[in-house]
């Protein structure tokens, strides 16, 4: 019978045996940044302690699943390492996890109980457990007769929250009735999750037609875009950013009634223009995609970049024309450990 051993990925020989083992099954993605955020792989073992089968955990995204199934029955190796991954999280009080995988496994985590939430051609996106999408939706504020009204959605990392974030919101605010800002959850960014997502409900206190919710899993989070905020090859961009689309239209808009996204012009980053392009192509004509010319401040371009440049030489005075006064107070106050954490490596390119 077939035995659950832990995998630790940091010695050499476990890492070589495993990463081969995934290789003869069509698995190559071995880059350090899909690496380092794995919390714990698992591994099945046969009579012989020829590794049959394999998993890893990160946060609480299942990744790197494997199974050889010669000799065994069909899926019995890929339902105990599957299983015995879950209990792992279980054990870690974490009841709700994602997979994103190869389309042609998605059958396979449906039977075990995960609900696919959205798929392209080469792969799907599931979840399992709760709170589910269903709940995370129904928890976020609504307002009378909300289906005959006009309803717009933004999604934003608003790393920090500028006056160019405020300026989409408002431009929407003003064309629709209500307007939800989903503000990203992923903690890849120089401001974190919840700095950001203060930041945000801050500086659109005053519109009150406007919901800042967090974006829980469900909108370019490392479940639905890992490769968002790096570079990547363009058809994994592709993939990802189409899985992220058809949440949204298929998931998210529906049971809020969303008929329109707004969206940054995006004339200097590859990667997000990529996305905007892919949204359009996705959501049309059932959402419309409207794409805002970026605030100018002096004939200058606002964008979050700048804004964590001056961050990083302390250029307070230059950071003032460019933010809301509530980002500009918490910069000045943590200056410092913002400091702190670019000196310590946090990236602070792109968006």
């Amino acid at each position: 019978m077939d035995q659950v051993v832990d995998l630790y990925l940091n010695e050499p020989a476990t890492r070589k045996r495993w990463e081969s083992f995934l290789s003869k099954l069509d698995l190559h993605n071995f880059s350090e940044r899909e690496i380092k955020v794995i919390d714990h792989t698992l591994g099945l073992l046969d009579e012989d302690g020829k590794l049959v089968g394999t998993g890893s955990i990160a946060g609480n995204v299942l990744k790197y699943i494997g199974v050889c199934n010669e000799g065994v029955t069909a899926g019995a190796r890929f339902n105990k390492i599957v299983t015995a991954l879950q209990q792992y999280l279980f054990n870690e009080r974490i009841f709700h996890s994602f997979v994103y995988t190869k389309l042609k496994y998605s059958s396979s985590f449906q039977h075990l109980g995960f609900t696919e939430l959205a798929h392209t051609d080469q792969a799907a996106f599931l979840e399992s457990g709760t709170p589910n999408v269903e709940d995370y939706l129904a928890e976020l504020p609504k307002i009378a007769d909300q289906a005959n009204k006009k309803v717009a959605g933004i999604v934003m990392n608003a790393n920090p929250f500028t006056l160019g974030h405020r300026h989409l919101v408002e431009v929407a605010s003003q064309k629709n009735d209500l307007v939800y800002v989903f503000v990203v959850a992923t903690d890849r960014s120089l401001f974190n999750s919840q700095e950001r997502l203060q930041l945000v409900k801050q500086g659109l206190r005053d519109l009150p037609n406007v919901v800042v919710t967090s974006s829980a899993d469900y909108m370019v989070s490392s479940a639905t875009f890992p490769a968002y905020f790096l570079k990547s090859p363009e058809d994994l961009i592709k993939t990802q950013t189409t899985i992220d689309a058809r949440v949204f239209k298929q998931v998210i808009a529906p049971k809020l009634s969303i008929t329109s996204r707004f969206l940054g012009e995006e004339p200097k980053s590859y990667t997000t223009n990529l996305y905007n392009e892919t949204l359009k192509q996705e959501l049309e004509p059932a959402i419309a995609v409207k794409i805002i010319p970026r605030l100018q401040v002096n004939s200058e371009v606002v964008t979050a970049t700048q804004v964590r440049q001056e961050i990083k030489t302390g250029n307070l005075e230059a950071i003032k024309s460019f933010v809301p006064g509530s980002t500009f107070e918490f910069i000045k106050e943590n200056l410092a450990e913002l400091q702190r954490r670019i000196k310590e490596g946090m990236n602070i390119n792109g968006n």
